[in-house]
């Protein structure tokens, strides 16, 4: 028999959650294929047989377990033909039982008795007949509160003659609560739960604040329409805004070293590297794959980078690696249609760059009002290490390069 046991995935990593089981128990599995999906803080992770043979599971989905512990086996004795399911006959569903339908009606006293003790107090010192109250309860219970607003709407009223007559006002049949059944509690997800964390952290232990200036796209457009098709041929992918913003941050760094430091302690260390990290929305929450030494690569490399760390992210196939060593980040919540935001740290990293949507806008040019395209930016610093001088030079550098694409080329 040989142990399934959860791998070691990242250094700081000491338990995972079983996200999936690919396989079950009594399927034959082979060496290298991939039979649980597990979960951690930082990404999903699948793991593979390590031997070939019948499949025992001895943990459940959702359960969290340490690293190295032991899942389930795989007995190697076993081959692909015994391990097949064998046949079996149908069973008969059991028909329905239709007795609760054809019971009686429930009588007062039998509506009364299956009630709370505040319930059945009410109803016995007010007089009420509980068959005629709407019950707003679980099964169509009655509460206190629809016995108490009930017997407010029942009232005596006199009559011509000596003997009085009560007159029952009937309570009004009520819709149930418009906020019933529309809850649902969900656990968070390995992944959320580190971000929750992170964000919390961040706030609390950085000096963060947010600077805004805004780009003319024009430049940027008519470059990317000019040479969209010929692109897309030889690279065989789209010519997007991501790549010339990765590029443009990339001088701005280089001419505002502290965006791409960080605090350690009592020292400040700065990156003589441009690690990029680009963050990516999925259905587990918000992760940041990053692009490792992006100045060294071409806007077509840039370009691919980003669709293909894209593409793992949302397929769940993001690995802890992908994942670490970021210097410095960029945000595109222009892609929802964000107009203006102010993007998080991503600890250690000491900048975070916004992107948001594209938008004509009225602007003064040479003394004359023209429509422009126009996009927001926002950069969220670190204030300990990053002076606010050195904020608005490092967007107006940014700003610079996306307005004028050649100073990217000749990084000036």
């Amino acid at each position: 028999m040989k142990d399934v046991k959860i791998p070691q995935v990242g250094e700081s990593i000491t338990e995972a959650t079983i996200a999936k089981w690919l396989k079950k128990t009594g399927d034959y599995v082979k060496v290298g294929e991939a039979i649980i999906e597990i979960e951690t803080d930082k990404a999903n992770v699948e793991v593979v047989a390590e031997t070939s043979g019948e499949l025992k599971t001895q943990a459940k989905e959702g359960d969290v377990v340490a690293i190295g512990a032991v899942v389930g086996q795989i007995d190697e004795t076993k081959t692909a033909s015994a391990s097949a399911p064998a046949a079996s006959q149908a069973t008969p569903a059991a028909p329905a039982p239709v007795a609760a339908a054809m019971a009686p009606q429930a009588s007062g006293m039998d509506v009364v008795s299956d009630q709370s003790p505040a319930v059945r107090k009410i109803v016995a010192e007010k007089g009420l007949d509980p068959k005629q109250i709407q019950g707003t309860g679980k099964d169509g219970r009655l509460t206190k509160a629809d016995v108490m607003v009930a017997s407010t709407v029942s009232v005596s009223t006199p009559t011509s003659s000596p003997a009085s007559k009560t007159h029952e006002i009937k309570m009004p049949v009520r819709a149930p609560s418009s906020s019933q059944g529309l809850q649902e509690r969900v656990k968070m997800s390995a992944i959320r739960k580190k971000i929750a964390e992170r964000l919390v952290m961040s706030q609390q232990t950085t000096a963060t604040l947010t600077t805004f200036n805004d780009v003319d796209m024009t430049n940027v457009l008519s470059l990317r329409a000019k040479y969209k098709d010929k692109f897309k041929e030889k690279y065989g992918i789209s010519l997007g805004f991501m790549g010339f913003f990765v590029k443009a941050a990339i001088e701005a760094l280089k001419h505002i070293p502290a965006v791409n430091a960080y605090i350690d302690g009592t020292d400040i260390v700065y990156n003589r590297y441009y690690n990029i990290g680009i963050a990516v929305g999925t259905e587990r929450g918000l992760i940041v794959p990053v692009i490792r030494d992006a100045d060294k690569m071409s806007l077509a490399e840039i370009e691919l980078a980003i669709k293909h760390y894209a593409q793992k992210a949302r397929d769940g196939k993001i690995s802890v690696d992908d994942l670490s060593s970021g210097t410095f980040t960029i945000s595109n919540g222009g892609v929802y249609g964000s107009l203006m935001s102010t993007p998080i740290l991503n600890p250690p990293q000491s900048g975070i760059l916004g992107m948001h949507r594209i938008e004509e806008r009225p602007i003064a040019i040479n003394g004359k009002v023209e429509i422009r395209p126009m996009m927001y930016l926002a950069l969220s610093y670190d204030h300990r290490i990053i002076d606010g001088t050195e904020s608005v030079t490092f967007l107006v550098k940014l700003k610079e390069c996306i307005e004028d694409p050649n100073r990217i080329l000749l990084e000036i």
